[in-house]
């Protein structure tokens, strides 16, 4: 009943907005490929509006955006850390939206601003292969200390901090956990067992199943997908505290499209589209079933996070992560 409702909302909104069935809407989009695919195809089924969709990371989808301020080529950015979606609103390329279903989303993952709403949200966790570990002798990590055992040099991945919201999330958690001066000292030593920095947030959990290096660092989520594909891998987390992602969506500032950017906006805020979501092993911040395996943030020693200090500091910490850490390689 509830979700007859909340289509029904959507239809009326369609209408009354003028949106044809030929209507369409161009998007941004940081979730996984295979989601965004799911979710679009089922948007369109459902209102007959057709998404027309970018994959960037949180970094590139920033960087786009800033590029095409004055002529913007998307109208919405679905999907990508929380911190990316703080960032491009400081940075004037976002627009205010209150979204009337903005009422199933609780105060502390929505922007009091009305810039960005959270989708879902995902702890960072350790992906080892068991076969590359029992090779090497070691156990999967469970410490952010255990990923400097000399026994790993070449074979760990992770993220550019500078192209991947997720990699940035690593280095802003480990500042707030000890500090910068210590968290930059782990990095430097950190560094030393890095075989690449990658492009996405996602690729390392694919190398690591792929058995190409031993340990990678991502999100949960995208980590039981690699469970759910067979590959001999186990999931671990920092004891220490780790941190997490809020998955957030935002309206692109002078966005062509805006009134079927915010019908899918809408869209993505019900229950619907939070089942959909569910599906792809993430945990939904709208209260659904989840799938086997997946990992709800209350289950893992989370960071005291403050995204909104981690956004403001965003351009400093990853010229200093290219000065300091990438550069000395």
């Amino acid at each position: 009943m509830r979700r007859t409702a909340i289509l029904v909302l959507a239809l009326v909104l369609m209408l009354s907005a003028g949106v044809s069935a030929q209507q369409k809407v161009t998007a941004y989009t940081t979730l996984f490929e295979p989601t965004a695919r799911l979710v679009f195809e089922e948007f369109e089924k459902d209102t007959g509006i057709k998404v027309e969709w970018v994959r960037l990371s949180g970094g590139e989808a920033v960087a786009r955006m800033d590029a095409e301020r004055r002529n913007p080529q998307a109208s919405i950015w679905v999907g990508g850390v929380g911190l990316d979606h703080m960032t491009a609103k400081d940075k004037g390329l976002t627009e205010q939206y209150f979204s009337p279903n903005l009422v199933n989303i609780p105060a502390q993952f929505k922007d009091p601003d009305g810039y960005w709403v959270g989708m879902y949200v995902g702890a960072l966790g350790f992906i080892s292969n068991n076969e590359r570990l029992a090779e090497l002798g070691i156990e999967p990590p469970t410490s952010w200390y255990d990923l400097l055992k000399p026994e790993l040099k070449g074979e760990i991945q992770v993220a550019n901090p500078g192209t991947s919201g997720t990699a940035y999330n690593f280095v802003a958690t480990l500042v707030q956990l000890w500090g910068e001066d210590e968290a930059f000292e782990y990095l430097k030593e950190f560094h030393k067992n890095v075989q690449q920095y990658t492009r996405s947030g996602n690729a390392p959990n694919q190398a690591v199943g792929l058995g190409e290096v031993a340990v990678g660092i991502g999100y949960a989520h995208d980590q039981v997908t690699v469970v759910q594909q067979g590959y001999p891998v186990t999931i671990t987390f920092a004891k220490e505290g780790t941190g997490y992602e809020v998955a957030s969506m935002s309206l692109i500032k002078g966005g062509k499209e805006m009134e079927a950017a915010k019908i899918l906006y809408d869209w993505m805020l019900t229950e619907r589209a939070a089942e959909l979501l569910a599906s792809t092993n993430v945990v939904p911040i709208i209260d659904v079933p989840l799938v086997e395996g997946a990992v709800p943030i209350s289950q893992v020693n989370v960071i005291d996070q403050d995204d909104v200090w981690a956004a403001s500091q965003k351009d400093r910490l990853v010229e200093k992560w290219n000065e300091e850490v990438f550069r000395g390689r």
